[in-house]
């Protein structure tokens, strides 16, 4: 391998706050991988929800209007996932890239290899197996020319036909949504109703629960129908339509909001609901009766099994899952970027390349 530069490029979240907290910086310390870590050279950088979410604060309590809307939370607010965030942050849960040096105690064979790894890093304990560390959140991630992670948490996608622009848009949109669909119930056979149908994770949702064989609806304007279907949806609602009473064993909702009653009302006695979102906002109303009365299970999902997304990557390298990238832009170009992925016009993934030179 080569030496590796001291200095990389690299865009730093500095705040909470809007676009203008997003830094291009041209100076930033590579990463020293610590013992048990392997330092990533980035090659692609999916973004997501949580990206903005986070830059805004949208996860503070107090904030509860839809993803996107302008907030105040202060700079200590616990604004990110997990509580506050360590400013500056290098945001970015998404990558493909190759390992190019490695930590104390990590296996050489890892050296050259193509990898990925989950959005969300299982860090379960015995007071909280749910436990969970997030990249680009509690610890720096991939909106830079170098990233480092703990070897356990990486992938081999050597193997993989797939672009690493494509495998950059799998870990959060996927992960997120095979773990959705493990808490929903999704099955061969079911009947399940996806919200957010054209969006990353909603789109992802659709591909996997149509290769699970389920009996897929995808919730979704009409612009985006056709993409939607595309990826395996059976039908089609648009969004200013009210699903069918009764019709559903499951629903997987990442839009929450005012539409949230009508998907409780689409549900069969005994189904479940899960959510892992709610661009529309997370504040919704319920009427408990419809709950109980239909003996309805409830369920949010954010935590991800490592055998789910081991099984994601089992589906990755042999081909069987491709992502609807709509657009590529240099990661200088971040801004344009989220204003793009905020407008909803196009649908699937949007994707960051970082410069691939480096400076000596």
């Amino acid at each position: 391998m080569d030496a590796l530069p001291p200095l990389m490029k690299g865009v730093v979240l500095t705040g909470h706050g809007g676009p203008e907290k997003l830094v291009w910086r041209e100076d930033l310390p590579v990463p020293q991988p610590k013992p048990g870590e392997a330092l990533i050279r980035v090659h692609a950088a999916g973004m997501n929800n949580t990206d903005i979410n986070t830059r805004l604060g949208w996860y503070a309590e107090e904030v509860s209007g839809a993803t996107g809307e302008d907030v105040e939370v202060t700079e200590a607010a616990a604004g990110g996932w997990a509580g506050a965030l360590p400013f500056p942050l290098v945001q970015g849960g998404d990558l493909c890239g190759t390992v190019v040096a490695l930590g104390e105690g990590v296996d050489e064979g890892w050296l050259g290899k193509r990898v990925t790894a989950p959005l969300v890093m299982p860090r379960p304990t015995a007071e909280n197996p749910f436990g969970m560390e997030c990249i680009g959140s509690e610890r720096d991630g991939a909106f830079a020319q170098f990233c480092a992670l703990p070897v356990s948490d990486l992938y081999d996608v050597g193997a993989s036909p797939l672009s690493d622009i494509e495998i950059a848009a799998i870990p959060c949109a996927f992960g997120t949504a095979a773990a959705l669909l493990k808490r929903a119930g999704v099955a061969a056979g079911k009947r399940v109703l996806i919200t957010g149908a054209s969006g990353g994770v909603g789109m992802a949702a659709v591909q996997l629960a149509h290769l699970q064989g389920a009996h897929v609806t995808g919730l979704t304007s009409a612009s985006k129908a056709e993409a939607v279907r595309a990826a395996g949806a059976s039908e089609i609602l648009l969004r200013e339509e009210t699903p069918p009473r009764d019709a559903f064993d499951c629903v997987a909702d990442v839009v929450g909001g005012a539409g949230f009653g009508a998907l409780i009302d689409a549900l069969r006695p005994g189904g479940t609901y899960a959510v892992s979102g709610a661009i529309a906002g997370p504040i919704v109303q319920m009427d408990l009766r419809k709950i109980y009365l239909k003996d309805l299970n409830l369920a949010g999902s954010t935590y991800q099994p490592a055998e789910v997304f081991a099984g994601l990557i089992d589906l990755v390298n042999s081909g069987r899952l491709r992502p609807l990238v709509s657009k590529t832009y240099p990661l200088q170009q971040i801004h344009s970027a989220q204003d793009d992925f905020q407008s909803k016009r196009f649908p699937g993934k949007l994707v960051l390349i970082p410069p691939q030179e480096v400076s000596e």
